[in-house]
């Protein structure tokens, strides 16, 4: 990639092979490169829209790299591959598949014993995926994806608004996220929920 990438808070650093990845060698700047991306995602959001979608087909491990793959399919070479480099945030590289299972397993029985209220089922589920950290990047946009993907097709409410912000540059709303965030990171969860419906 010929140019630098410059970070925001909470975001997660590409090493040099997943830089590699892009599959847009025009790209010169980090916005046009959350542009792309932004177009790649509201297709992938587009192409959720029109589909009837059941639990069976949601909690699994080739739905949640599938829709990865979606968001990020015509920016990134890796989109929907599982990392395989450790980050300053989430589970060791070798541990994803096994921690994804027990997420999987965990959301199966929360949703089939109604242990949480829909919009406490998702937002966990939206919480616990995003400290796996599956992917080389966009976990955060991945995991409220699909935190909408489960409150629209499983309970029939409204998408989350999730701040109506960009999260992804720097603002009030990314400040916000990510300091609920780190209160669920604590088993805290109120706040992650109230800015899910802001």
């Amino acid at each position: 990639m010929g140019f630098a990438l410059n970070y925001i808070d909470g975001q997660t650093p590409l090493d040099e092979e997943e830089k590699e990845g892009l599959l847009i060698p025009t790209i010169a700047t980090r916005s046009e490169l959350d542009e792309f991306e932004q177009q790649n995602i509201e297709q992938a959001i587009q192409w959720t829209l029109g589909r009837s979608l059941k639990p069976h087909t949601i909690f699994t491990e080739a739905f949640i790299r599938m829709v990865h793959k979606r968001m990020y399919a015509d920016v990134w070479a890796w989109a929907g591959a599982f990392r395989k480099t450790n980050k300053n945030i989430g589970t060791d590289k070798w541990l994803i598949p096994i921690e994804l299972r027990y997420l999987m397993d965990d959301i199966r029985y929360w949703h089939q014993n109604n242990t949480y209220p829909p919009d406490e089922l998702a937002v966990r589920f939206k919480h616990r995926l995003v400290s796996i950290h599956c992917f080389p990047n966009g976990n955060g946009r991945h995991s409220r994806l699909m935190a909408d993907i489960i409150i629209e097709k499983i309970y029939e409410q409204p998408v989350f608004t999730w701040g109506a912000a960009n999260l992804s540059s720097e603002g009030d709303a990314r400040a916000a996220y990510l300091k609920a965030l780190k209160a669920a990171d604590q088993s805290e969860f109120n706040s992650l929920l109230a800015f899910a419906r802001s």
